[in-house]
């Protein structure tokens, strides 16, 4: 069986600063997978955080750990290496895992907003419809809907002849399109709707919940009013950053030969690092229950 390598190509001065960039990466891997598991920790050892939110925000957390190990072990091997190369194949399955765990994120930030509309517009209802059944049901949409919805396109174009080799990025994204002969028109239009269905969506489904939330606390009593703010604000300020993120990547795959590489490469590099590094210290300290073991443990940790 013949093997096709792929170049990536968006490395920048990596003979020169090869070990800088190991090392960096590095620290901020370990960094990601130790602050998200230490919140997930945290979730699966004390009982009272066994409620839909916080089981939502550990699965959110361990969405942020696969992301980042789709791409850091990796990346990381390429900054020790002579030439930054992937099998066309391997490039393949990181753009499916990648694109699949991308619209996880979405669809738990969705679930998650759900809850909290259900707790704060239906509260007598809550413990009927949020039960542990659905719970369950959400988590295995959030992760097996991308899976389902991305197969096709993915195996569509793995059968595609390659015209070019060089990928302009330091992992394996949407830039892959650019490296075939001929891009099927239905494909394209079915990853379309699969960009809408498990991304804009979600999108326009979170912002339909938060909006009734806030119509129902503007009613409310200041007290309620704060209750909310801290429970909410932590999810949409993740909301935001990833939202952000992912604007980056739209930009990064639709302007192809417009962006300096030292920009491409900057922005690449903040698209794997500020969510999987951000949501942990979001839900860490604005969440008053996580951050309430949160200090507990780390005083445990300085006891001798």
């Amino acid at each position: 069986m013949n093997v096709t390598y792929i170049t990536l190509d968006g490395h920048v001065e990596v003979e020169k600063y090869r070990f800088l960039y190991f090392v960096i990466m590095l620290i901020a891997y370990i960094l990601i997978l130790f602050s998200n598991f230490t919140i997930v920790y945290l979730i699966v050892v004390h009982k009272k955080l066994h409620e839909p939110m916080y089981v939502f925000i550990a699965a959110l957390l361990i969405n942020s750990v696969l992301f980042s190990t789709v791409v850091y072990p990796k990346l990381l091997i390429d900054f020790l290496s002579d030439k930054q190369i992937i099998s066309y194949q391997a490039c393949v399955f990181q753009v499916c895992v990648y694109y699949s765990i991308s619209g996880s994120e979405f669809l738990l930030l969705a679930a998650m907003a759900y809850d909290r509309y259900v707790s704060i517009c239906k509260p007598l209802h809550y413990p009927t419809i949020m039960r542990k059944a659905t719970v369950i049901i959400l988590l295995v949409l959030s992760w097996l809907l991308p899976v389902c919805h991305l197969a096709v396109p993915v195996i569509g174009n793995a059968q595609t002849q390659l015209c070019s080799f060089t990928l302009k990025g330091i992992f394996c994204n949407n830039s892959i399109n650019h490296l075939l002969c001929v891009t099927s028109r239905t494909l394209l239009i079915f990853g379309l709707v699969n960009m809408f269905n498990i991304s804009l969506l979600p999108l326009l489904f979170i912002l339909f919940t938060y909006t009734m939330i806030f119509i129902t606390t503007y009613k409310s009593c200041g007290k309620v009013r704060k209750k909310v703010a801290n429970t909410c604000l932590p999810h949409l300020l993740v909301l935001i950053n990833y939202s952000c993120l992912l604007t980056f990547e739209i930009t990064i795959v639709r302007l192809d030969s417009d962006i300096a590489k030292t920009a491409r490469f900057v922005m690449a590099i903040q698209m794997i690092t500020c969510n999987p590094l951000c949501n942990p210290i979001i839900y860490g300290i604005k969440m008053k229950e996580i951050y309430k073991h949160l200090k507990r443990l780390l005083c445990q940790a300085k006891v001798p």
